[in-house]
């Protein structure tokens, strides 16, 4: 009989050939992660040096992560300096316009002040009043003898035309920030009704404000009394005149366009 011959049997060997590209794709995975970690780093000479080793170790050359990618082009260069001009050029047109507006308000303001100083020398009163221009305001200054009796608040009725004068002529700065400020001079006082100079400044703005804003076609929002007392005087206490002189009331009408480069105040009084 023949012998059967057994044939051991071989184990089939796994095709590995997939091996290949995947670690390629593995490695292409870790690169691109390195990349963006690089991208998200604010070192740009790392970020350099690593595109060049990577770079050189996957393509023997330049590529994704060449330095080139890394450094603007001319046209992104010259979109840059696009950008930077037009906001220069907007700049530059802002600037433009507020000096127009400045402009503007300070021949407005000045032909409010002649129409004040007239009204002061139509009416006899440069004695009383006077007005002064300066870079952050137009100044009405009124002595108080030309609006209360000697230690009282309330306007006198002879006096209520002044400020109904005054509030007319106001009526041509609608938007502006208007200030009344009571101050005295720094003989303390002492009667019934005020307990301080600081009281009765500030009684005698609010009081003279109140006759202003009779005028309905003013904003009372933009009105604000305020009241100093006799700590900024404008002249020497110790005599009579210079007392005379701090007892007074402003009406202040507050620049909206202030240049912060001037230097040199323009002031003018009343002749």
């Amino acid at each position: 009989m023949s012998k059967k011959i057994r044939h051991e049997e071989h184990e089939e060997h796994a095709d590995e050939s997939w091996l290949l590209p995947y670690s390629d794709l593995m490695t292409l995975l870790v690169a691109l992660f390195l990349v963006l970690y690089a991208m998200s780093a604010t070192d740009a000479k790392k970020f350099e040096e690593m595109s060049q080793a990577f770079s050189s170790a996957l393509n023997g050359g330049t590529g994704i992560l060449d330095k080139s990618s890394a450094t603007p082009t001319d046209s992104s260069l010259d979109q840059g300096k696009g950008k930077k001009m037009d906001n220069i050029i907007q700049e530059n047109t802002g600037e433009a316009e507020i000096a127009k507006l400045r402009k503007q308000e300070q021949q407005d303001l000045e032909k409010l002040k002649k129409q004040f100083d007239q009204y002061i020398k139509n009416n006899g009163l440069t004695d009383l009043l006077n007005t002064k221009l300066n870079q952050s305001q137009l100044m009405i200054t009124i002595s108080d003898n030309a609006l209360f009796s000697s230690g009282l608040a309330l306007v006198k009725d002879d006096s209520r035309q002044l400020a109904k004068s005054i509030s007319t002529m106001l009526q041509q700065f609608p938007d502006y920030e208007v200030l009344v400020q009571g101050h005295t001079d720094n003989i303390p006082i002492s009667n019934s009704s005020y307990s301080s100079n600081w009281d009765l400044s500030v009684d005698r703005a609010l009081h003279f404000m109140k006759i202003l804003l009779l005028n309905t076609n003013l904003n009372p929002r933009k009105f604000s009394p305020i009241g100093y007392g006799e700590y900024h005087p404008i002249a020497d206490n110790t005599t009579a005149d210079g007392r005379a002189k701090n007892r007074r009331v402003e009406v202040s009408i507050l620049r909206k366009y202030q240049d912060p480069n001037a230097v040199n105040t323009v002031e003018a009084s009343s002749k």
